[in-house]
């Protein structure tokens, strides 16, 4: 039976995969929450006059075209509950030693559907994690230690779960 194509990913009951080639391990990471898929373009304004009469001035209008400018990708940021694994805190420490031009990595950020199969995927390059965070911990509180990464990236793009560029 075809997939019905207006199929919705909800934002809960979903985990977040990702995937770091080079790296040892199949899965780098599930995360609950991820922020910051975002890409963006600048818009420049260009003046320019327009050879027609207008009023009774005949010397032509003014006219603002737009324009794209440059692309500007946001950070994205990956939380999750605390684990034992110190595969993203080993690879935060390895850019802070100095060793970030061997550290940069392409990848890609998957998110699931509620039966556990792929709904979307983002592939990424040459990313390099900026932060890293945990959250604070207190004897007597019943939350859940979150850790929160955060990469940033300088090629983000959509691809459909088969790998095509969509």
């Amino acid at each position: 039976m075809a997939k019905p194509s207006h199929e919705i990913l909800t934002t809960s009951r979903f985990y977040v995969g990702l995937f770091l080639d080079g790296s040892d391990e199949a899965v780098d990471g599930y995360f609950q929450e991820c922020k910051g898929l975002k890409a963006s373009q600048d818009v420049i304004e260009c003046p320019e006059v327009v050879p027609m009469a207008w009023g009774n001035a005949s010397h032509g209008q003014f006219s603002n075209v737009k324009i794209p400018g440059n692309l500007k990708l946001s950070n994205i940021t990956l939380v999750r509950s605390l684990r034992s694994s110190q595969t993203l805190w080993n690879w935060l420490f390895a850019v802070q030693n100095g060793a970030w031009a061997d550290q940069r990595r392409d990848g890609a950020i998957v998110i699931y559907r509620q039966d556990a199969s792929e709904g979307a995927r983002f592939a990424f390059e040459r990313a390099w994690p900026s932060s890293y965070k945990c959250s604070d911990v207190t004897a007597t509180g019943s939350d859940l230690a979150v850790e929160e990464l955060e990469i940033v990236c300088e090629v983000f793009e959509r691809i459909d779960p088969g790998g095509e560029t969509t």
